[in-house]
């Protein structure tokens, strides 16, 4: 009995790790795409980043497996035919090269690997197939030939996709000029639909993709004289901008996580017509070969692997052709007769719009998550509240209950990113890069919320301590900010609205608590997305001693009731009842005179300053600035906002494409390119 799964395991091993591999190949085509936008689907995620550890291992392990079998010949030889599907598997599908930026720094490892693998399939090819004369020996060649290309591509790839490589490339390699084979303006009649809008920008998008690609690498080198397509912008509405560079950072996780950069060439696109063919025939020889001695369990496993060979790779061919990446290779290509053919004569147009068309129905059908998932960014922003942490049940505290608060209820913990705001901060934007406060590099010169409070003619009394609290390091000014805005948001003593003001001061206090929340989230979650010296550990003190405040004034909850479970959907932004009441009441608090927040908790005491000179801004006439305190929070919050964005390294606005994406990336992107526009129009 004891030998029983051993020696299922030794008969069977071979056909469970080849199907295994074949199923981990198909789980990462489908599921690849989930990684463009950020998404609370975070099983599948799970799934993804294990089929991607397993993938290599398992096809490794069954290759090892093969070259040791001591099986007979004729017992092994159609088994031994499985080797090139093993390299095929290998190479991996279009769509996923790399889980992470460190994958592509691994490019070396791969090559050997490369070798490594192909040396054992030749092994194990040899050992069955020396000598053999018939008609079956010509599937077996041509396999081996698909499987060691799509495997060299896909080392390949990731070396392309290395930031070194990609900075060498764009010394090298002339951009192709898509521009003269598209419209530099908007239809008069403006669009048919989304997906009209959405084409034109994305071929748009390949047009100033070399922008997106010299900020990415921090590349000083020069991007020509020639640069006339960057004048598009004059002619897009903000949301149109916005969008083009949603579409430009899509290319970029291209470049960086798939095998565009490989596919969407001479050799690519021969290796794109020449794998399916090759399976095909395949396919047919093996039909029509002998079977006679073999198992049936192989013969079918033969058929299931020749016939996704075959799929898989047609369904390669077809996105290869119809991909918006053959615009700029038709646009760079040496062949005029191919240019006139395809470009010239509308050919690719037709194709697009057919393939546009499809992309069309497939939205309709609801299934464009797993077919074609969008290449654009989700729209929302994570959130992240110290009040609302320090105020839950000290059981909640904790990490692990934390983060399964956060799994049960993640769509607390995001919001929509709101439109009109999105549409301030490219004004914002356009307005610094026009007026010159935007160095040659692209940096913003000024300190963050410095000239903000400049631009509010606040009185001095005001002026003063709210300029000396912005902190020295970039992230303790999120903190002390974060905590002055509840502090005021919540206190008692803010100004009413006028029925004349009130729905401009809900957009600012909206927008004000959106910001702040955000750049907590970044703070904690993603510190890497923030410039300057990591503040993790004076956000955790800063944590200990408001907790230890509330503890101290007898705040503790009262035994857990149902109404608790719920609590833990209660997100940062959560209106219910008693959240909303134990953060203000912790606001009180912390605005009491007390002993421990002056001489223990600085930041806090530098929180609560800011907050007295906004309620002062407000409530004394002779203090009183041009601007109401809610929109001074919001330019000092736009400023952190957009400093964050520019300042943030270009490897940590890569490295978060990966995963979705982020806001700052997408401002970021923003500020290179109407730096290089108002460069151009000098």
């Amino acid at each position: 009995m004891a030998g029983g799964p051993i020696d299922f395991w030794n008969a069977w091993a071979v056909q469970i790790l080849v199907l295994a591999s074949l199923t981990l190949q198909v789980i990462l085509l489908l599921l690849a795409g989930i990684r463009r936008r950020e998404t609370s689907w975070r099983l599948f995620r799970f799934i993804l980043w294990m089929a991607y550890q397993l993938a290599d291992a398992t096809a490794i392990y069954a290759l090892g497996h093969l070259s040791f079998d001591g099986a007979t010949r004729r017992e092994h030889r159609l088994v031994a035919f499985w080797a090139p599907f093993l390299l095929l598997h290998l190479g991996g599908p279009d769509n996923i090269t790399a889980y992470s930026l460190e994958d592509n720094r691994l490019w070396l490892r791969h090559l050997v690997t490369l070798g490594m693998q192909v040396a054992g399939a030749v092994y194990v090819l040899y050992k069955h197939y020396v000598g053999t004369q018939d008609m079956f020996v010509l599937a077996v060649i041509l396999m081996f030939i698909v499987g060691v290309l799509k495997y060299g591509e896909r080392t390949a790839a990731l070396k392309g996709s290395n930031m070194d490589s990609i900075r060498s490339s764009l010394k090298k390699e002339p951009r192709a000029k898509c521009h003269f084979y598209l419209d530099e303006r908007p239809p008069k009649g403006g669009f048919k639909g989304k997906m009209d809008e959405e084409e034109f920008l994305m071929r748009h998008a390949h047009s100033l993709f070399h922008i997106c690609k010299h900020a990415a690498v921090d590349s000083s080198g020069s991007m020509g004289e020639d640069n006339r397509e960057i004048k598009v912008l004059e002619h897009l509405t903000y949301e149109q901008r916005y969008v083009l560079m949603e579409l430009e950072l899509s290319l970029m996780y291209d470049i960086l996580y798939t095998k565009a950069a490989v596919v969407h060439n001479l050799f690519g696109y021969c290796v794109c017509i020449v794998s399916p063919a090759a399976a095909a025939a395949s396919l047919l020889v093996f039909q029509f070969s002998g079977k006679a001695g073999h198992s049936r369990v192989d013969v079918l496993i033969t058929y299931i692997l020749l016939g996704s060979a075959l799929l898989l790779e047609m369904r390669s061919l077809l996105s290869a052709l119809g991909s918006s990446w053959t615009l700029p290779f038709l646009c760079g290509t040496r062949w005029s007769w191919l240019q006139h053919e395809v470009l010239c004569g509308g050919g690719w147009d037709r194709l697009r719009r057919r393939i546009v068309s499809l992309h069309r129905l497939i939205k309709v059908m609801g299934l464009s998550t797993w077919l074609r998932p969008s290449r654009r960014w989700s729209g929302t922003v994570g959130q992240y509240n110290m009040l609302h942490l320090c105020t839950r049940p000290s059981k909640r505290n904790s990490p692990l209950v934390g983060r399964f608060a956060k799994m049960l209820g993640s769509h607390s913990w995001t919001v929509k990113f709101p439109e009109e705001l999105k549409q301030r901060l490219m004004m914002y934007i356009q307005e610094l890069v026009s007026d010159g406060k935007v160095s040659t590099q692209g940096i913003i010169r000024e300190k963050w919320g410095e000239e903000a409070l400049d631009d509010c003619n606040l009185h001095d009394d005001v002026l003063k301590p709210l300029k000396r609290k912005l902190g020295v390091e970039f992230q303790e000014g999120v903190i002390i900010w974060h905590l002055a805005t509840d502090l005021f948001l919540l206190g008692e003593n803010r100004k009413k609205a006028t029925e004349e003001t009130m729905e401009e001061e809900a957009f600012y206090e909206e927008s004000v608590r959106v910001m702040s929340n955000y750049m907590m989230f970044l703070l904690v979650e993603r510190p890497y997305m923030l410039p300057g010296l990591s503040q993790s550990k004076l956000y955790r003190r800063t944590c200990e001693n408001l907790v230890s405040i509330w503890s101290q004034e007898g705040q503790e909850h009262p035994a857990p009731s149902c109404g608790d479970l719920f609590r833990l959907y209660d997100g940062p932004n959560s209106r219910s009842r008693s959240s909303l009441q134990y953060r203000k009441k912790l606001a009180e608090i912390v605005q009491k005179e007390n002993p421990d927040i002056t001489d223990e908790v600085p930041r806090v005491r530098y929180a609560i300053l800011v907050a007295q000179a906004l309620v002062k801004n407000e409530n004394d006439k002779k203090a009183k600035g041009k601007y109401s305190s809610l929109q001074v929070l919001f330019y000092v919050w736009r400023d952190f906002l957009v400093h964050a964005a520019n300042k943030c390294s270009r490897e940590s606005h890569a490295e978060k494409l990966s995963s979705g994406g982020e806001l700052t990336t997408i401002l970021w992107l923003l500020t290179e390119h109407l730096h290089q526009l108002v460069k151009h129009n000098r």
